[in-house]
């Protein structure tokens, strides 16, 4: 089995158009800008051998111990993947029967860039297989693989034990060639000579596939798609690579395997034949023969001259999976409008989430001004390309590349990767939960958050030392639960076009807040210059200083991929910034890395331009998250009084909010942005319920919000701003986050505040209690979460996945844990809600205001209705008062109770 090694990853530079200085802009661009390529053929057709044994039968083929591959031929050949007897049984992986389910293709990339917004799509295509063929699947054993160098090479890393993961033999390979023709001219269009080269034959382009599946536990499945480099050849047969697949195949309908006799090889080169005058130079593709004779030239001119002129590879790589039309799908990261994605087409890069994302007139107001700055129902900081379905199928995307996840058609899923070659790991689980815990042990998750960030409220503050300690009076006298203030102004304020924003100095602006502690003996550093002098800088094509307009300014990015960078800032930067008395920080940004940036890793073949993107989020986390643990470890310190006393006290946190798959390895906290100061769906007050819970089924399990909201607006026509209803129910439901924290937005003076009057402050008050009422649970969940990548606040997807109800549910309610159950009100004016009951379980809930119990085939305390799953019930929510239940007979539940009554708020 002759294997060639795996390709190096070598994407294209996307061509890169600049969009951050055009005044006006289109206000409606299209939602998903990259329209996924598609084949000629509505179904690219599969087929194999009929001479080979997978044309006789179903074959089952072993993959570890725990696993099985299942080849069926009828209906055209399909593969599916399921655990062995006694595991479950359900099919974890399958194809569409007679459908190609690799396929691959080289096409110009092109990409529209302004301000962190980013926009993807196809250009030119050159090379598009539209044929499957699978000629051989076979199950390898480590004899075979340390007998087979060539098998060896392609498997790559596939079969070496990594630190972590023994390779469990044996593994399976997927062999097969991806092909297409060429299609013929019109017979007037050629002369004798060509007519009779076009009737033996038209020239195929085709590339041999290898497709690896291989167990890393007992719940995962790792698979991989290589491809080799593409030739064209001359088929004589009609049927040779392109039969069309039946039901019931007859020999005549599958493809013969090449033989040295039938098939004419051409080189794509040239070279120059002088004329026997030697005055004329021609050019023309030169050819190699296996056993045809060297006067069939005339194909040259069918070969595409796209081909002849230039050195081509794969950059798009497909995989197309079966479905069903009933399936539902969850995942996809931090997603903000949708929880459940089947029918869409879901990209997967980092990206400014937008302003509005479809909410008018703010989103047309927006990208009017901003290209794309509106952003769109997809669009967000931290996508992941993971999936898990409501018929317990998921799986999840190794590397950076930038994809799409198609799943408009209801019998299919077809995933395309910007990239020539895709690896990835299919999950088992018998539940969602199941399947989060799987997915979380190889991407990682955060480490428990210390005690005193989640022992009261966050409050987040601006304005200087005299209005922080003017509030801290007001929270004193109204005996408020407070873990720390958060002032995000330290580094001084400066006025923009969008209100207020940030000196982002990382130093203390001693006249803002007069009383800090010195820093460097009232030193003033500028850091740019610092970073710029060393090297330190995410560079242009130039060389120089890469500068990114944000709003009313240029920024710099630091280049994490130098190891000097990460150095100098946790040295020179976070550790000043923690001496200085700081217990924690938001690392903001990280989504914004130009797609033709210049790294420090650049043409080491790590990572591509987009996949350097999507890849920077995680650095910018780690280096944070490393210099948390050294200064854990005492590094860094000057003062022994800096040590931590046991309670957490001396641990550091930071949040984020741009991320990718893996950065619950990295990240202490996630936080969801910057809403709209509003109650609309897709940017406001709905939206953070919905970023909660699609981040937590997406492996970020401890995730916030701004309580209130952030982005204002407050223009003579355009005006959001945040009402003293809106701040009320955004309080209370931020009490159910694992950290609650407030926010006075970009425009402070525009928006209601919690200290704006005694109501308010009151308010603030209540659900700060409430919020430490479950404080002992709230522990136990940032505990699982560090354990299990459990979330703490959670769709009811997650434990109650067969009710049809639950599936379709969005921003409604949610669970904190399994023990609590929350009915935010999220309209204005509300005063009720309608609550929903699963009873799978058979268990009860109890409205903590009132005692009213609820569940079963109707509900009592309130108006129920017969369900087929649960049931639903009218709940009173007055302001103060939000819907909130626990299970019946919980322990749990029982202590939140006593706790309430105890801070004399029950």
């Amino acid at each position: 089995m002759a294997l060639p090694p795996p390709p190096t990853p070598s994407p294209a530079q996307p061509k890169t158009r600049k969009k951050d200085h055009v005044r006006l802009n289109n206000p409606f661009p299209r939602a998903v800008p990259s329209s996924s390529l598609r084949h000629r053929d509505a179904a690219p057709p599969l087929s194999f051998s009929p001479s080979s044994k997978l044309a006789h039968g179903a074959h089952d083929f072993p993959v570890g111990p725990h696993f099985l591959l299942r080849w069926d031929p009828s209906l055209g050949g399909a593969v599916s993947l399921a655990p062995r007897r006694g595991g479950g049984g359900a099919t974890m992986w399958e194809t569409v029967p007679g459908v190609a389910f690799v396929s691959a293709a080289s096409v110009d990339t092109e990409a529209d860039e302004c301000r962190g917004s980013f926009a993807l799509r196809d250009g030119r295509a050159r090379l598009v297989p539209d044929h499957q063929r699978v000629d051989r699947i076979r199950a390898v054993y480590r004899r075979d693989a340390d007998a087979d160098a060539d098998l060896l090479r392609v498997a790559g890393a596939a079969f070496q034990a990594s630190e972590h993961e023994q390779a469990r033999f044996p593994v399976v390979v997927i062999t097969g060639v991806v092909s297409a023709r060429k299609p013929t001219p019109s017979p007037s269009c050629l002369c004798g000579r060509r007519r009779a080269a076009a009737a033996a034959g038209r020239p195929v382009l085709s590339a041999r596939y290898w497709i690896l599946l291989e167990e890393k536990s007992d719940t995962q499945v790792a698979f991989r798609v290589n491809l080799g480099d593409y030739q064209w050849s001359c088929d004589h047969d009609r049927h040779a690579t392109h039969p069309s697949p039946s039901p019931s195949p007859s020999p005549s309908t599958f493809p013969r395997t090449h033989r040295a006799g039938s098939i004419l090889r051409l080189r794509l080169s040239t070279r120059v034949q002088r004329s026997s005058g030697g005055s004329k130079k021609k050019k023309k593709l030169a050819f190699a023969a296996a056993g045809v004779p060297a006067d069939r030239e005339e194909l040259a001119p069918l070969v595409p001259a796209a081909a002849a002129k230039e050195e081509l590879e794969f950059n798009r790589v497909w995989m197309t999976l079966a479905s069903s039309r009933e399936e539902r799908f969850y995942g996809f990261g931090e997603q903000f409008s949708r929880v459940e994605f089947k029918g869409k087409r879901v990209p997967v890069l980092v990206q400014e989430q937008g302003i509005g994302r479809g909410d008018q007139p703010i989103t047309f107001a927006a990208n009017l001004v901003s290209y794309r700055s509106g952003g769109n129902w997809s669009t967000t900081y931290a996508p992941s390309p993971f999936y898990m379905t409501s018929k317990m199928r998921s799986l999840y995307l190794e590397g950076y590349d930038y994809s799409i996840f198609d799943l408009t058609k209801p019998d299919r899923v077809q995933i395309q990767v910007y990239g020539s070659s895709v690896q990835g790991r299919i999950l088992h689980g018998g539940s969602p939960t199941e399947l989060i815990t799987s997915y979380t042990e190889s991407t990682g998750r955060p480490p428990a958050l210390p005690r005193w960030i989640t022992s009261g409220a966050v409050v987040g503050m601006q304005g200087g030392t005299d209005a922080v300690r003017r509030v801290w009076k007001q929270l004193q006298d109204h005996d408020v639960p407070v873990s720390a203030f958060w002032l995000q102004d330290w580094v001084g304020q400066r006025k923009t076009s969008i209100g207020s924003q940030l000196w982002w100095n990382w130093e203390v602006d001693d006249d803002h807040y007069a009383g800090w502690n010195d820093l460097k003996a009232n030193a003033r550093r500028h850091l740019f210059e610092e970073a710029k002098k060393l090297g330190l800088l995410v560079r242009d094509a130039a060389g120089e200083p890469y500068m990114m307009p944000n709003t009313a300014f240029d920024v710099a990015m630091l280049d994490f991929t130098n190891p000097a960078a990460r150095a100098w800032f946790k040295g020179e930067v976070l550790a000043v910034m923690a001496r200085g008395g700081a217990a924690g920080w938001m690392a903001d940004f990280g989504e914004g890395l130009p797609l033709d940036a210049r790294l420090h890793s650049s043409g080491s073949g790590d990572d591509g331009p987009v996949a350097a993107h999507n890849r920077y989020p995680e650095l910018w986390a780690r280096v944070n998250r490393e210099f948390a643990d050294e200064w854990r470890s005492g590094e860094h310190r000057r003062v022994a009084d800096d040590a931590d006393d046991g309670d957490g006290d001396g641990e550091l946190v930071f949040f984020v909010r741009a991320g990718f798959r893996e950065s619950s390895r990295w990240a202490m906290l996630f936080w969801e942005g910057d809403q709209m100061v509003s109650w609309q769906a897709n940017d406001g007050i709905k939206s953070s319920v919905v970023g909660l819970l699609t981040g937590g089924m997406s492996g970020f399990p401890l995730n916030h919000g701004d309580a209130g909201g952030y982005c204002t607006v407050d223009l003579p026509l355009l005006r959001y701003r945040r009402s003293e209803e809106l701040l009320l129910r955004w309080l209370e439901l931020s009490a159910f986050t694992v950290v609650f924290r407030t926010h006075e937005g970009n425009k402070p003076g525009s928006n209601c505040q919690f200290y704006s009057n005694n109501r308010t402050l009151a308010h603030f008050a209540r659900c700060a209690k409430i919020y430490k009422a479950w404080e002992f649970y709230r522990i136990q969940l940032v505990e699982e979460a560090a354990e299990k990548g459990l979330p703490v606040a959670r769709h009811l997807f997650l434990h109650y996945p067969e009710d049809q109800r639950v599936q379709k549910m969005t921003y409604q309610q949610f669970l904190v844990g399994t023990e609590m159950l929350v009915v935010p009100v999220l309209d204005k004016g509300r005063s009720t809600v309608t609550a929903y009951f699963p009873m799978s379980d058979g268990g009860l809930w109890k409205h903590v205001w009132t005692g009213d119990e609820f569940g079963g085939r109707t509900s009592r305390g309130g108006v129920g209705e017969g369900m087929s799953h649960g049931s639903e019930a009218e709940v009173e929510a007055r302001i103060g008062f939000p819907a909130v239940f626990v299970r019946v007979g919980s322990t749990v539940g029982e202590r939140f109770v006593r706790n309430l009554r105890d801070l004399k708020v029950l």
